[in-house]
């Protein structure tokens, strides 16, 4: 019955443009330790103008070291950006530390892919243009999403566990990417896995390791200035995604400090969103005209 619930709950919000924030698990997230705000994943789902939509989707998840979330400049302004240009914007609220770490994000992030492939004929999206973007720890997620994938669960009683995970893209901006030093982020490497995890638990989540032939193309932003977050980050996932003939392009910068978004009032860096549009076409995602 709740789920019933859930799927009206979704269409109705379809209806009135999604301006609405709406709950990835109506029982629960996986491992909730509470009812609180921070226990309850969300999404915000941001449709693009029918008489623009390209069917294209983006899952947005904003940074913030794994403890906190750049909702504004890594979110929701991200949103409106997409929109303009045709695409529809879902913006993650995702668990974060102290309350959780892996694999907390990792669930919700798979979950909201999910939820836009399941829902995607209801919210005009094609269900093989789904991607999945991150800036800095969020681009870990969203590298994470693309590497640590499944095809469904076709026994689950949720119907939206039977769907795939599997992003159709992955746009990574200052990502954070491994988790090894001496390019690791200490701060998200100890929020998501904390200070004294396995080899093994962080070498499966130093994703420039777990790209393989089937990793989604990707686009990839960073600055040689990046002092938070070093550009070997992208650089090894780039080289790892090249090693496997993965479609890939990459972008760095000289100057820009950690955490831009946009970077709007930057007449050098507010150029990567277009070039990001220019990707989207080259690739046949969004159209060309």
């Amino acid at each position: 019955m709740k789920h019933l619930l859930y799927v009206a709950v979704t269409c109705l919000l379809c209806l009135s443009a999604m301006a609405e924030p709406m709950v990835l698990w109506p029982d629960g997230a996986p491992g909730a330790i509470g009812n609180e705000d921070a226990d309850i994943p969300m999404l915000t789902v941001n449709l693009a103008p029918k008489d623009s939509n390209t069917g294209a989707a983006v899952v947005v998840c904003p940074g913030g070291g794994y403890g906190a979330l750049a909702m504004d400049h890594e979110g929701k302004q991200v949103a409106e950006w997409f929109n303009r240009n045709g695409i529809n914007a879902i913006i993650l609220k995702y668990r974060i530390a102290p309350r959780y770490h892996h694999p907390a994000p990792m669930q919700d992030v798979q979950r909201a892919l999910r939820t836009v492939r399941y829902n995607a004929k209801d919210w005009g999206i094609d269900p093989g243009r789904i991607g999945v973007m991150g800036f800095s720890a969020g681009g870990h997620l969203a590298s994470t999403a693309g590497t640590h994938y499944d095809a469904g669960d076709p026994t689950a009683k949720d119907p939206i566990e039977q769907v795939s995970c599997r992003p159709d893209f992955m746009i990574l901006v200052y990502p954070v990417i491994t988790l090894d030093d001496p390019y690791a982020h200490k701060g998200s490497r100890r929020n998501l896995i904390g200070e004294n995890p396995s080899k093994e638990l962080q070498d499966s989540l130093s994703n420039e390791k777990q790209v393989t032939d089937d990793t989604p193309p990707t686009f990839l932003m960073h600055t040689y200035d990046d002092t938070g977050v070093p550009c070997e980050n992208s650089i090894f996932f780039y080289l790892a995604l090249r090693q496997h003939h993965v479609p890939a392009e990459m972008h760095l910068y000289e100057p820009g400090k950690h955490g831009f978004g946009l970077a709007p009032n930057d007449p050098v860096l507010s150029t990567w969103p277009d070039r990001c549009i220019d990707w989207l076409k080259t690739r046949g995602i969004i159209s060309s005209k």
